[in-house]
């Protein structure tokens, strides 16, 4: 292929080619204005490539409302692959692609199972994959391709997309990008000088120069197709290249015979180029096809296999020059030929364009392609749909119905604007009394979603409950649990609990979200005692409802079970939780899911398993190119002792940003200071959060035995009163045994009793009852404590040896220290704590192998942390060489 200029980024895009081939996969966006030379520079490159599978796709105007429009074309030469991938990408596919359920795909899910098929062809060859006219890829495969594009590193895999103006685009904005610009003059006169007509003057090549501006198509088209200046007529009034470009195809296709420009047209409204098709529907419209040899003979198409335009630019100049009526003819007859079995949803697409009177019939067919686009997740797609079906419906009160619909699911898409204009377009039509309250609950729902101030939580709170009473315990609990966490509206939440509570006067609960609704309000406006039977009624309540209550609600669930300190249940929501997500695929909840189990690990002492937790969480967030949430982060932190991790992590909060999560730092603070002895700083975070609690806000219950036992050291026992008041309450209330041994511990270290080492004991025996290690250690540290400052060392020193063990086999190192420091103080020698040769390891490798000793497979690991099971081999081999052994079941002996 022969190319001009340009060809620094054509070495470039060479350059991300030839490390794939190696190996070293990545992405890159090419991009300029229409007619720069994008096509012609992907075509080039891909002509170089040997040995590559190219996959192509192309992005159209007219269907980037069509939901996976463009994975559709790249994908279906990789899905005999599909066979080879986990149950729920498989299924997330077959989603996709009509082949299977209609179960709604986890958008995150359909990304991860494109990174597969890539990854099975790549076993094969590279795999390069180009898309044109990526401003017009729908939503829901640019979402997944990006996804891609960001986990190819290390696979022989290159993406690489065109498009008019890359930072327009989300996710792609991001890529590397190569900015074409108009050709330089000599450039420019050796193209024009190639393709002009023969006698051409000087004059008029250099007239055909100035108005191109280096655009390659546009010194293509004055040079073969201008007027006797060289430019379009004389009667043009564009001010750019471009608009120049579209008035000369225009001109170029008005030129046709008047019996071409009609099929010209069809095939402008058919995005695939599928010639069978377009012949079909020309026999329709009662139209040879021989006004396709005309348009190409005119320089507007090329037939091949497909159809395919000079330019999209073409297209669109084709488009937009045709009468509405022709459009409708041609949209008509293209809808006719449409196999409604197998392209239902382009059937319907076409019909939308082809009528101008309401019509019923298609309003319903309309309304079922919604339906089927929610069903696969395209939300913004299935508000199109729903859009034009409420247009098309001639009975006002069904296409008020409608329009709401499309309110609702634009609101669902991120929408809420668009949301907020189709309900002002559905309230010009007569509504009914049902039409008027979900038209009220819409705008209170988009206000709430745009703000979330206290006024549109409050307006929330008394729509929903006039206008959809059967919906009013899941929005409360969400308007309730968004302020729960903020303390920037003091006394609001207590406002908005008593407004729902009076909503909710004389009614009984009988499902999981009206008792977690009915805890949460308990926990923050009622004293401890009054609040814990309906806590253990919610977390009894969700214990058996994994796969019926939505996931953020069993995250509450699972922080009432570690309030109420019921360390069973706490493990098994925790654990059930990751595995119902991991099953069915919802990663955009994974990761929340994730965080809860390493809080409940970290309790259980499992210090390296809730770091592996916590290392799968942030992989997710990466992909998804989320912003992680760093509370757990926090608490590990704080067990571990680990003071420039938690420094790091906490100093946004230190700049007032993240206020939702200062409950966790205030917590993992407390437990950070306690472990190095600072005391102050321990008492001081710990009084923060009590303050916290008492204003009506919520606070993580965990950190009153940390204020307890600050204070104590400090000798300040009064400042922990409120703190002893709460413990002894949640005993009374609930007298298990991890709240009665820190009701206990509590005692003893405020010395409430006149001899307190029974309490030591007692605490001690009761933490040894649960699955609470981490706190049980501290229990003999605190007992070895008071020991050596009663001068008992040979006591002292049995309790700070066991503490020491726990602790440092925890990873609990401030508190190991801490307990080594006391062994000093006893004539001990120093205890190095000692994790031998695991520490070696980075993070992702401790996941790697607490994955494989639990007996995962490489492919198993791969599917969690997003990559290739050839990148999971090549970790495991660097765990066998710095641990120095050479398989599995020696990995196993080492770790346990």
């Amino acid at each position: 292929m022969r190319i001009v200029g340009h060809r620094a980024e054509l070495r470039e895009i060479g350059r991300v080619t030839s490390a794939a081939a190696a190996g070293r996969g990545g992405a890159v966006v090419v991009a300029g204005e229409a007619g720069i030379g994008k096509s012609t520079l992907l075509d080039a490159a891909v002509e170089g490539l040997d040995g590559f599978t190219v996959l192509r796709a192309t992005g159209t105007e007219l269907e980037q409302d069509l939901l996976y429009a463009v994975l559709h074309q790249l994908c279906a030469p990789l899905l005999e692959h599909r066979h080879k991938l986990p149950d729920v990408q498989q299924q997330a596919l077959e989603s996709v692609f009509g082949l299977g359920t209609r179960t709604p795909p986890d958008p995150l899910m359909i990304g991860f199972a494109v990174l597969g098929l890539v990854r099975e062809a790549v076993r094969e060859r590279p795999v390069c994959c180009v898309v044109d006219d990526a401003q017009w890829v729908d939503e829901a495969s640019r979402r997944a391709l990006v996804f891609v594009a960001r986990r190819v590193t290390a696979e022989p895999v290159a993406l690489v997309f065109a498009l008019r103006d890359a930072g327009s685009v989300a996710g792609i904005a991001d890529l590397p990008r190569l900015t074409l610009a108009g050709l330089d003059d000599e450039d420019a006169r050796s193209l024009v000088s190639g393709e002009a007509r023969a006698g051409i003057d000087d004059d008029v090549v250099e007239r055909i120069l100035a108005e191109a501006r280096g655009n390659p198509l546009a010194l293509l088209e004055f040079a073969r197709h201008g007027g006797p200046l060289g430019v379009p007529g004389p009667h043009r009034s564009r001010t750019s290249v471009v608009e120049a470009l579209e008035e000369q195809f225009a001109t170029r296709f008005a030129h046709l015979p008047e019996s071409a420009r009609p099929l010209v047209v069809l095939a402008a409204a058919e995005q695939v180029g599928d010639i069978g098709l377009l012949r079909r529907a020309a026999e329709r419209l009662g139209l040879t096809d021989e006004g396709f040899t005309l348009a190409e003979d005119a320089g507007l198409v090329s037939l091949g296999p497909r159809l395919r335009f000079r330019h999209p630019l073409v297209r669109s100049a084709v488009y937009a020059s045709a009468s509405a009526e022709t459009r409708r003819r041609v949209h008509g007859a293209l809808a006719d030929v449409t196999d409604p079995d197998t392209d239902s949803d382009r059937r319907a697409w076409h019909r939308a364009h082809a009528v101008v009177d309401a019509d019923e019939g298609l309003a319903a067919e309309l309304e079922q392609s919604a339906d089927r686009a929610r069903h696969r997740g395209g939300y913004a797609v299935a508000a199109a749909f729903m859009e034009r079906a409420g247009e098309l419906t001639p009975a006002a009160d069904r296409r008020a119905a409608r329009l709401l619909a499309g309110a609702r699911l634009r609101l669902q898409a991120g929408s809420p604007n668009q949301a907020r204009a189709l309900v002002a377009r559905a309230e010009r039509h007569q509504l009914d009394d049902r039409g008027s309250a979900m038209a009220r609950l819409l705008r209170a729902r988009i206000e709430f979603q745009v703000s979330h101030s206290p006024q549109a939580t409050a307006a929330l709170v008394d729509v929903i409950s006039e206008s959809a009473p059967e919906q009013a315990s899941e929005a409360y609990l969400e308007a309730f649990t968004s302020f729960m966490y903020n303390e920037n509206e003091p006394g609001r939440l207590n406002d908005l609990g008593t407004r729902i509570r009076e909503r909710l006067a004389g009614r009984t609960p009988d499902r999981p979200a009206e008792f977690l609704l009915d805890a949460l309000l308990d926990q923050i406006m009622l004293p401890v005692d009054r609040a814990v039977p309906a806590m253990r009624i919610a977390a009894d309540a969700c214990r058996g409802a994994y796969g019926e209550t939505a996931p953020w609600r069993v995250n509450l669930a699972c922080q009432i079970a570690i309030d109420l300190h019921e360390d069973v249940l706490m493990e098994e929501i925790a654990d059930r939780q990751v595995e119902v997500a991991r099953r069915d695929g919802v990663l955009a909840t994974l990761p929340q899911a994730l965080r809860y189990q390493s809080v409940a690990r970290v309790s259980l002492g499992r210090f390296d398993d809730a770091a592996a937790s916590l290392d799968e969480a942030r992989t997710i967030d990466e992909a998804a190119g989320t912003i992680p949430v760093v509370g757990p982060e926090l608490v590990l932190a704080g067990f571990r002792g680990d003071v420039e991790r938690f420094r790091r992590l906490a100093e946004p909060m230190g700049r007032g940003e993240r206020p939702l999560e200062i409950a966790g730092e205030q917590y993992a603070s407390a437990v950070l200071h306690n472990g190095l002895g600072d005391y102050e700083t321990a008492l001081e975070s710990a009084l923060a959060a009590q303050r916290r609690h008492r204003a009506g806000f919520y606070s993580i219950w965990a950190v009153y035995p940390e204020l307890v036992e600050a204070a104590a050291r400090l000798g300040r026992a009064a400042d922990a009163a409120y703190a002893m008041d709460h413990l002894e309450a949640l005993v009374r209330a609930n007298p298990v045994p991890w709240a009665v041994a820190e009701r206990l511990q509590a005692r003893a270290l405020l010395e409430l009793d006149d001899d307190p080492e029974p309490l030591y004991r007692e605490a001690i025996d009761h933490f040894a009852r649960t699955r609470i290690t981490v706190l049980h250690a501290r229990a003999h540290l605190t007992y070895g404590e008071w020991l050596r400052r009663e001068n008992r060392r040979a006591d002292a020193r049995e309790e700070l040896r066991t503490a020491h063990d726990m602790l440092v086999r925890a990873g609990a190192r401030a508190f190991a220290d801490r307990a080594n420091r006391e062994l000093l103080a006893t004539g001990e020698q120093s205890l190095r704590p000692d994790r031998g040769a695991l520490d070696q390891l980075t993070a992702q490798e401790q996941f790697i192998v607490e994955k494989v000793v639990g007996g995962a497979t490489n492919k198993e690991v791969a599917t969690m942390l997003f990559l290739s099971t050839r990148t999971v081999d090549a970790h495991l081999r660097n765990v066998y060489r710095k641990l120095g052994i050479s398989s599995r079941r020696q990995l196993r002996d080492l770790v346990r």
